[in-house]
């Protein structure tokens, strides 16, 4: 080997070595050897080690960072030269708009370059990032095309929510298509139109037209959107397509103001349509946003209760910052809509972040409301004092108060007031403490009511620590319930995590006692109720009534947020502990029996309230001072729906009771009832099996339907004369034997309540005059003397009476008696024909039936003819 060929490998190896060493370092030396030309207080940092592939160098990771903060990272990019052009690859790159306060500020005086100058410098290029974001506007992320040459340059940003197809020429640039999405939009904005660039790249626009549509979810039709300027002035409009513009906004621009002047708006949709203009002015806004002198005004015009109110916003002068802004404002004015009127003064400024910007209210906020809130509810005030609160977008923090003074003009005057602190509070956020108090009037109820408490909302979790609400009585119709009063017994917690939703808590409400206006009264009563379930629209429930001796009623179910459902439990219980409910000027006094019940039920908007159960009373007994009943049973299932009951639904209503003691003695009672009420053609109610055993006899109704169509007929079957007789106890007379009859009963008919009933001697029938009772006749009246001798006994083998009640109580009845009479051992037969006609309702109140038939018999007794003589 010659020496020169030795030198030559010596030196290929030395390079060799070279380009492995700065290869290896790479991580180390590039960096370095970029901060040359990079601004002070910024550095690039690499992470991994650069490799060549596929024609390419790649880098795993590079971080650009001004000071501490990471401006930019770009992750797997790639720079390689192909079809002579170069090729910027990345898989994704992440700008952080924070970060961009940290970089110093240019100092160079040289003259700026002109826009073909910066174009005429462009490499032929194809630049493309898979995923481009900045910061803190991330939901802007997408793909992103950009191909440079000396002539032309093309963009294609593609993302979920943002769009853009652009291509400059010179100073032309034409936007083929801008789509942006927005939660507050229904549909994507569009815009499309051209614009001319100046000369000086640090210039503004020299002219422009954009057209695009935007969409509102309160507008029915899609809106057109106009942007056109020349030179330093231009308009911003908005319409609706074939009407007035809905936003007009004339702005002029120099080189040191940008200014909207005279702007308008108007907003016609709603009941009240409302209007404005708008003003603003930024100052020195080519020094930057952080020099930018800002100063506005806004008002809005609305027309309703009181005339037309005018409400101004007005903001300045101030700043923003992406650091610490300083923009003061001023809300003032009156907004009067159609059943309200809004009154105002807040004095704030916003400071922070413009990423994240914070609003406090300064001492003298305070918002206040009259008018008609609900239908029927009229507010006197509303007052909502917010000095000190801030809003951001952790939340609302400060103290939180509220007054409010209003009417019902049916059910009366109320105020409440809720005072709490929050902190950082958003809802499922941060921290909410309050309490709450008020008192008020119920005027149907005569009644007088007060409410006070404490809550809070931590988190996702909402509690309702204490509540003590109630009244000083209620008195409707013929009821008055002495201070009902609702406690809770174990705080109100509702979870509102949606993986470990929780709700429950325990009520209490206990009352006085209750009064009747009939004389009864209900004994202090108690009410426990308990919640627990997902949520206040779907949990389970569960409580128990007990008044003293009385219950426990005890109920069960479950809300699911539209319907209602729950069953009710009332085990057998004595009937002597109902007796308070009794007045004592009945003179009743339940002596024995017991009672029990079960109902379900169910409530909803649509379908109101339903129910379906049965109350049942076995062995019952009631003395009073005149009479007894003994043997008291009753069974009650009914079902109740769209306001109409169903009694016994699976089987009758069935009262049975043994026996009745009183002047007239009765036993064996029965009666079933069945159908609907109201009832209707296509629902009857059914009243069957009536019958009763009465005066050695039987009364006996087999039907009585409603509507009627056919009489109900009360038939009576052996009934004893001289136990009528002895029930009446009349000294004038005595009877005995038996009768028959049939009545046949009306309550629907025009004119009847008894039309062509019957009564008939069922045997032989005998009347024996008292001889006091005679002799008084005969002292009385001396044509009837005689007469009197032939009825002072009498056999009665035949009689029978008709009669006919009408509705007004008028009695018509017709008899006829035929018989044989027996005095002095002489036999004489009597015919007696009588006509009677008289108001069964005021004959109710009298019983002398022995002294009206001696007046009768006075007035009407004749001398028997011969022809009826008999020896």
């Amino acid at each position: 080997m010659t020496r020169g060929l030795r030198r030559t490998l010596a030196a290929l190896l030395a390079l060799i070595v070279l380009l492995l060493g700065l290869l290896l370092t790479v991580t180390q030396w590039l960096p370095r050897l970029a901060g040359l030309w990079l601004p002070d207080n910024t550095r690039v940092e690499l992470t991994g080690t650069p490799r060549w592939q596929q024609g390419a160098l790649r880098f795993p990771a590079v971080r650009y960072l001004a000071g501490d903060c990471m401006l930019a990272r770009v992750d797997n990019a790639a720079i390689g030269w192909h079809h002579q052009r170069w090729q910027l690859n990345a898989q994704r790159v992440q700008l952080n708009s924070d970060c961009l306060q940290a970089l110093p500020s240019s100092q160079s005086s040289s003259a700026p370059r002109s826009l073909a100058e910066w174009q005429q410098m462009l490499p032929g290029a194809d630049i493309h990032l898979a995923q481009l974001s900045i910061l803190p506007w991330q939901q802007y992320a997408g793909r992103f095309d950009l191909t440079l040459d000396n002539t032309a340059q093309r963009l294609h940003y593609q993302g979920d929510n943002l769009q853009l197809d652009a291509r400059l020429a010179g100073q032309q640039l034409h936007i083929a298509g801008l789509q942006l999405r927005h939660p507050l939009l229904p549909q994507p904005l569009t815009l499309r139109g051209d614009v001319t660039l100046p000369a000086l790249v640090n210039g503004m626009p020299v002219a422009g037209e954009l057209e695009g549509n935007l969409h509102l979810t309160q507008w029915p039709q899609p809106l057109t959107l106009r942007l056109h300027w020349q030179q330093q002035q231009g308009t911003l409009i908005v319409t609706e397509p074939g009407d007035a513009p809905l936003l007009q906004l004339p702005w002029q621009v120099d080189a040191e103001r940008l200014q909207i002047a005279q702007g308008q708006w108007r907003w016609p949709q709603g009941a009240t349509p409302l209007s404005g203009g708008v003003s603003l002015t930024l100052a020195h806004w080519q020094q930057g946003l952080e020099h930018t002198d800002i100063s506005g005004r806004l008002n809005l015009l609305t027309r309703g209760r009181g005339g037309i109110g005018n409400l101004v916003l007005s903001v300045g002068p101030g700043r923003l910052s992406v650091d610490d802004s300083a923009l003061p404002f001023q809300l003032t004015g009156e907004s009067k809509l159609a059943e309200m009127q809004l009154y105002g003064s807040l004095p704030g400024v916003l400071h922070g972040s413009v990423s994240d910007p914070q609003l406090s209210l300064k001492p003298g906020a305070l918002l206040r409301l009259r008018g008609r809130l609900l239908e029927t509810l009229d507010v006197d005030e509303a007052r909502w004092p917010l000095a000190g609160v801030s809003l951001s977008s952790r939340g609302v923090s400060g103290r939180l108060q509220a007054i409010l003074q209003a009417h019902d003009p049916d059910f009366g005057r109320f105020t409440l007031h809720l005072d709490g602190r929050a902190s950082d509070f958003w809802p499922d956020s941060g921290r909410w403490q309050w309490r709450y108090w008020g008192r008020g009037e119920m005027a149907p109820l005569h009644a007088r009511w007060d409410v006070k408490g404490t809550g809070s909302w931590q988190d996702t979790l909402i509690s309702l620590d204490t509540l003590d609400t109630g009244f000083d009585q209620l008195a409707y119709g013929m009821v008055q319930v002495a201070k009902p009063r609702l406690t809770l017994t174990a705080p109100v917690r509702w979870q509102r995590d949606a993986r470990h939703p929780a709700f429950d808590g325990s009520f209490t409400l206990r009352a006085g006692q209750t009064q009747f206006s009939y004389g009864g009264w209900l004994p202090p009563a108690v009410l426990h109720f308990d919640a627990k379930g997902r949520d206040p629209s779907r949990f389970l429930w569960r409580g128990q009534l007990t008044a003293e001796a009385i219950g426990p009623l005890r109920v069960q179910g479950r809300w699911d947020g539209q319907r209602l459902r729950g069953e009710a439990w009332w085990p057998a219980q004595s009937l002597t502990v109902f007796q308070p409910l009794l007045s004592s000027d009945l003179k009743m006094h339940i002596q024995s029996g017991t009672l029990r019940a079960q109902a379900a039920f169910s409530a909803a908007a649509g379908q109101g309230f339903e129910a379906g159960g049965f109350f049942a009373v076995n062995d019952g007994s009631l003395w009073m001072p005149d009479s007894e009943i003994n043997g008291v049973d009753f069974a009650l299932p009914y079902r109740l729906k769209d306001h109409q009951w169903q009694l016994g639904r699976r089987g009758p209503v069935s009262l049975r009771i043994a026996e009745v003691k009183n002047q007239f003695a009765l036993q064996n009672i029965t009666a079933d009832l069945q159908g609907h009420y109201p009832w209707r053609e296509t629902q009857p109610l059914t009243l069957s099996n009536v019958s009763l055993d009465l005066l050695g006899g039987h009364v006996a109704m087999p039907l009585l339907q409603l509507p009627q169509h056919a009489a109900a007929r009360i038939s009576l079957r052996d009934i004893s004369l001289s136990q009528l007789v002895t029930a009446i106890k009349p000294k004038q007379f005595a009877m005995s034997g038996k009768v028959n009859g049939e009545l046949p009963l009306w309550l629907n008919n025009p004119q009847w309540l008894i039309e062509k009933g019957w009564i008939a001697n069922s045997g032989p029938l005998t009347f024996r005059m008292d001889k006091d009772m005679a002799d008084a006749i005969v002292s009385h009246n001396v044509a009837a003397g005689a007469a009197m001798d032939w009825l002072r006994y009498m056999e009665i083998s035949r009689s029978w009476a008709t009669l006919d009640l009408d509705n007004l109580g008028n009695l018509a009845m017709h008899a006829e008696v035929r018989g044989t009479s027996q005095f002095s051992n002489r036999r004489q037969s009597i015919n007696l024909n009588y006509q009677h006609q008289e108001n069964l309702f005021q004959l109710w109140r009298s019983l002398r039936f022995g002294d009206n038939l001696q007046s009768w018999v006075e007035q009407n007794a004749t001398l028997p003819s011969n022809k009826d003589r008999k020896p």
